[in-house]
């Protein structure tokens, strides 16, 4: 009798036990899912560059910027479409419509090479951080881009002194071999970093078979913009590949993460090619995969 009693009370405390801890089990559960959604993450701000919508920006750039900005845009970047960086705007126009609808214009592609002081001190009066070269087309040697690059230390260190920073846009052309090197690396080391900074045209790395996430790697705190365009999988015209973001083959989640580790500041949504719709339901199509995104 006293021999089944033990047994009783050992298998008691046996179930006592084993219920006391069952309960932290399952609520350990939840905590460790939280732990794992917890390390995803997501863009605060976003933007596109006009270019993406200049039909629109022709004939109503107001209600343009004001449609984008209802969209998610927090961000936008500019380029000249004949009215000037601002669009035809004064500096204190601008700025009150930025203001309004709760977002900044942190760059604007532009003409370095002529009226660089005019179009600066416009940047200066709105804001805008950073004036952007997007275009300098393919040089015939790797001469041609040192010298190159030695202007744009010049351009950067001019627009210094009105608080702006300078940097270069790629296209393919300079990740095409040309005398055993990519032109690109050489505007990468003959410029002083303090004075040129660069924007990755992701798409264009890209579609020249230049893998971004390396590139970037490469040459860290060099790239503080990007470019963000998908490319459709295979091979082709580069100028016919472009698909709204998530269509393509560009892993954006991991290009993303990487990237910021390594210095980006700013992802600029742009849309050349489009297969279906209109450049703002593209736009806003862009908007919403960026919203969504987890990186």
């Amino acid at each position: 009798m006293k021999n089944q009693r033990r047994k009783f009370i050992q298998s008691s405390l046996l179930l006592g036990v084993g219920a006391a801890v069952m309960p932290l089990q399952f609520c350990a559960a939840p905590k460790k899912d939280e732990a794992i959604e917890s390390t995803a993450s997501k863009l605060a701000a976003f933007g596109i560059q006009l270019y993406s919508v200049k039909e629109d920006m022709a004939i109503d750039p107001v209600a343009t910027i004001r449609s984008l900005a209802g969209f998610g845009y927090k961000q936008l970047e500019g380029f000249d479409g004949g009215k000037g960086i601002l669009w035809g705007m004064q500096p204190a126009e601008f700025k009150a419509l930025m203001t309004e609808l709760g977002i900044e214009m942190v760059a604007s592609h532009c003409n370095v090479f002529e009226n660089l002081e005019a179009q600066a001190q416009q940047a200066a009066e709105v804001g805008i951080k950073y004036l952007i070269c997007p275009w300098i087309g393919p040089q015939k040697s790797l001469d041609e881009y040192r010298a190159m690059a030695k202007e744009f230390n010049q351009i950067g260190q001019k627009l210094q002194s009105f608080g702006l920073k300078f940097a270069y846009h790629n296209h393919d052309y300079t990740f095409v071999d040309l005398e055993g090197q990519l032109p690109q690396d050489v505007l990468m080391n003959e410029t002083d970093p303090a004075l040129v900074d660069f924007e990755l045209d992701i798409y264009w790395a890209h579609v020249a078979n230049v893998k971004p996430s390396d590139y970037l790697a490469k040459y860290p705190g060099r790239f503080r913009l990007c470019h963000v365009k998908d490319a459709e999988a295979g091979t082709g015209d580069p100028h016919q590949r472009g698909v709204l973001l998530g269509q393509g083959e560009i892993p954006y989640a991991e290009l993303i993460k990487q990237s910021k580790d390594l210095g980006m500041e700013y992802f600029i949504v742009e849309q050349e090619r489009f297969p279906t719709g209109t450049p703002m339901e593209a736009a806003e199509a862009n908007a919403n995969y960026l919203a969504g995104l987890e990186y």
